[in-house]
């Protein structure tokens, strides 16, 4: 093959579709607890990410990951670039140490369990803000694309609850996931993000509501206080598509 032969066929190969959203984040964003989770990440076809990629046809870079830390979400935003159009985070639950909150909510007396939240609780408020404005000020350094910061919704409905979370319990898990929600949609801001609120969402259908949106304990433990289909659906999705335009 001569070499104008060899640079005619190189002009008429398609270059590699650069991803046009780039999802990173926890296992929120990964989909776990949606069903059909893959790989040790746990990623779901039925994440919000991926549900808003295939119906809009375009490329996703999914990158999200269960147990995800700010830290690690760093990493993973290694893979944003210049040609990125959309970027979504959804992080910061496991720094607060989230797990261990609900483990020892789900296993303890009611007032280990208080005391467990408020130490999430004051994390978030004082140690979680440098820890998210470092992560975002990392993104944005290698993207101008729209970025949007996805919230958690609230696990607990206020109703009569059969499975051993009394009020008081459920009330201090809820005010936690509210510190989390206010602390980073306050860092986005800063930040130049867009932040999605899905409290209003996911409003009556958590756990312990007529339909929830959100698995109580269950196996596998890690799918246990997760969004199912149906939130991730009917709660992520349409938020998501709204923010994103």
């Amino acid at each position: 093959m001569n070499l104008v032969a060899a640079v005619l066929l190189v002009a008429l190969v398609p270059a590699p579709a650069a991803p046009e959203h780039v999802a990173l984040g926890d296992s929120y964003a990964a989909g776990t607890g949606a069903g059909g989770e893959s790989g040790e990440c746990k990623r779901s076809d039925g994440a919000h990410p991926a549900l808003l990629a295939a119906a809009r046809g375009a490329a996703l870079l999914f990158e999200a990951c269960a147990g995800a830390t700010t830290a690690e979400v760093a990493g993973q935003a290694q893979r944003v670039s210049r040609h990125t159009a959309l970027v979504t985070i959804t992080v910061g639950g496991n720094d607060a140490g989230f797990v261990d909150v609900m483990t020892t909510c789900v296993l303890r007396g009611e007032e280990a369990c208080l005391q467990r939240v408020e130490v999430a609780e004051r994390f978030a408020r004082t140690d979680l803000p440098g820890r998210l404005a470092g992560l975002y000020a990392a993104v944005r350094a290698r993207t101008a694309a729209r970025v949007l910061v996805m919230g958690y919704p609230r696990v607990f409905e206020p109703d009569p609850c059969p499975l051993g979370l009394g009020e008081r319990k459920r009330q201090a898990l809820n005010r936690a996931t509210d510190a989390l929600v206010e602390v980073t949609a306050a860092e986005a801001g800063k930040a130049g993000f867009v932040f999605v609120d899905v409290r209003d969402e996911f409003a009556g259908h958590g756990v312990c509501g007529d339909s929830p949106w959100v698995h109580g304990a269950r196996l596998p433990v890690g799918e246990s206080y997760h969004p199912n289909r149906a939130g991730q659906e009917s709660g992520y999705l349409p938020a998501l598509a709204a923010a994103a335009g």
